[in-house]
């Protein structure tokens, strides 16, 4: 629901959507390739100008404010929410866009911790404002760039580009398939009869972050090798199967199962865009597995409620497809459901997960949604 900000303490609001990934995951580091679509859950952003260069930023989600000093020399990550924006702010300003002060109020339908990206639509929607609001043109693909920059070098995780760029990008009805080297895009239109549907485990285990840092440095243990052995290798995307079958035995067990799954996931994503094209649903949900699986098996982010989730979804009649979606270690799982089986899907799911786990589900269904907006 659009937020009712009380005028006239605020001219301008903005919103910037959540996403799911329907496959391609850990890729996006890779140089990879990654099938997105923004869902219709939103961060919103108002504001209203100052006459200085602070930032006065107040979140209706945690009750508190923070302060930020736009024109400090060397601005520091402080832990906190506010990072995501002051990240973007320093970021901005770094790249020679001057901002003008704000007092910047921040909500967000998103869920926090379910692996919807929740700090890439805090991000996109600050910056759009942020940009508006100081009387700058927004490049799309820019913001998306500099957001990322904001979080890997800011607050010091280190992301892909996919959450920002179709947070920035997205158009409703598709989902986007994007190369994470190039930046260049497809746009893939959804079947009107299939809903997206979210599944939230509830959980998320402590290990997430630190493991997500490690998965990169694993595959950059890849590349480094492959490298030594083949031209032109800059990231996992340059290294075919057939590579990895030739030259693999060289790699030690668990950095041999990182990159076998980086490179079969960019095949699926491919095979996965003419399946969608196609409207072959069926070999589409059979990738979505396959994913799941790889994910599971040999890069090792799933955890037991992801794999009940998945498992209770393939019992029900009417799902497409199913698997995780986001970094992994708890969040939530993406299915392509058809919109009548809708009901009976939540009713067995919620069911099975609440008596296998003992923890209610969230369970949410979502249209794919266009991206980030003046509202």
């Amino acid at each position: 629901m659009t937020p009712s900000f009380e005028e006239p303490r605020f001219a301008r609001i903005y919103r910037a959507p959540g996403r799911v990934n329907l496959i391609g995951e850990h890729t996006d580091y890779n140089d990879g390739f990654v099938m997105p679509a923004a869902i219709d859950l939103f961060t919103y952003a108002a504001i209203r100008p100052r006459d200085d260069r602070a930032l006065f930023i107040p979140s209706e989600n945690f009750s508190e404010s923070v302060e930020f000093d736009l024109n400090q020399p060397d601005p520091r990550a402080r832990g906190h929410w506010s990072d995501y924006v002051c990240g973007v702010a320093v970021m901005l300003e770094r790249v020679g866009y001057k901002l003008r002060g704000a007092d910047l109020t921040i909500r967000s339908d998103v869920p926090i911790g379910a692996g919807l990206s929740s700090s890439a639509a805090i991000e996109v929607a600050a910056g759009f404002a942020l940009l508006d609001n100081s009387s700058f043109e927004i490049d799309r693909v820019e913001l998306a760039t500099l957001c990322q920059k904001a979080e890997n070098e800011f607050v010091g995780m280190r992301c892909g580009i996919m959450d920002q760029f179709i947070s920035c990008n997205a158009q409703a009805g598709t989902a986007l398939m994007l190369d994470c080297r190039s930046l260049d895009f497809n746009l893939l239109s959804l079947p009107e009869d299939v809903r997206l549907v979210i599944c939230n485990t509830m959980v998320k285990h402590e290990l997430g972050s630190s493991e997500y840092n490690t998965r990169r440095a694993e595959c950059e243990a890849g590349v480094r090798y492959f490298a030594t052995l083949l031209p032109n290798i800059r990231a996992l995307r340059d290294v075919s199967i057939e590579d990895l079958d030739r030259f693999g035995a060289g790699l030690n067990e668990v950095v041999y199962k990182r990159c076998r799954h980086v490179i079969t996931e960019n095949a699926r994503v491919a095979e996965a865009a003419s399946a969608l094209e196609q409207n072959d649903l069926t070999r589409f949900g059979e990738l979505m597995a396959e994913s799941h699986r790889s994910l599971r098996d040999d890069y090792e982010v799933s955890c037991a409620e992801l794999n009940i989730m998945v498992d209770l979804a393939a019992s029900v009649e009417g799902v497409h497809g199913a698997r995780m979606t986001g970094g992994g270690f708890g969040g939530s799982t993406i299915n392509l459901v058809k919109t009548e089986r809708v009901p009976e899907f939540k009713q067995i799911v919620a069911t099975g997960y609440q008596e296998a786990t003992g923890i209610s589900p969230e369970i949410l269904v979502c249209a794919a949604a266009a991206g980030a907006t003046r509202i």
